[in-house]
């Protein structure tokens, strides 16, 4: 039996670059919080507030995993992913450390549900031989995601205004729920084809003389 790449399925396509936002998140919180903090003279802080951020991130994983869900894992993609963006978005507007962590903590809170998602649907969208090869080219996304976010927010933050990285965050995850928006049918499971075996006890009607 021939075997399938996991590049072939379009759903993996779109959790691709779902995953390469999430990592532009990573990316530009860690090179523009440090950033920050140099410009406000309080480099200590840089520590402490990516650990609210990562906090948000573990407290929301918990609580995602605690949930029994009723809604489908398309949906809740879709929804937790808006909520990702519309926080990143926010990070650029702060202006002291205390509103920097307020938003950090809430973009922790909605990175891991996404994540948690998609690796779920994953489980629906990929053959059980090719799901290993998935997992690999998601984790992969986001650190590719992650290295480029790094790269180009440190060059805003040299070039242009202090916080100018925190815009990575919020360009890479509005252009990732774009594309999630318009290809989330790609994200539904399609029924596996099966071959309908005739049972052995079955047998076409004969006629007796």
């Amino acid at each position: 039996m021939e075997r399938v790449s996991a590049l072939r399925v379009p759903g993996v396509r779109v959790l691709i670059v779902t995953f390469l936002g999430i990592g532009s998140v990573f990316g530009g919180m860690q090179v523009s919080l440090a950033a920050f903090t140099e410009s406000i003279g309080e480099p200590g802080l840089n520590g402490v507030l990516y650990g609210v951020f990562a906090a948000g991130n573990m407290i929301s994983g918990i609580v995602c995993g605690a949930i029994v869900w009723k809604v489908s894992p398309q949906r809740r993609l879709v929804i937790g992913y808006a909520a990702l963006a519309l926080t990143a978005s926010a990070l650029w507007t702060a202006h002291s450390a205390l509103l920097l962590a307020a938003l950090g903590l809430l973009v922790g809170m909605c990175i891991a549900p996404a994540l948690i998602t998609g690796y779920t649907l994953v489980e629906s969208l990929v053959p059980a031989g090719a799901r290993t090869e998935a997992f690999t080219w998601l984790t992969g996304a986001v650190a590719l995601g992650q290295a480029a976010a790094v790269t180009v927010a440190g060059q805003l933050e040299d070039r242009l205004w202090g916080g100018a990285g925190f815009l990575v965050p919020m360009a890479g995850t509005v252009l990732a729920l774009v594309t999630l928006l318009a290809s989330r049918s790609r994200l539904a499971a399609h029924p596996r084809e099966r071959t309908v075996a005739r049972g052995v006890g079955h047998r076409d009607p004969v006629a007796v003389d």
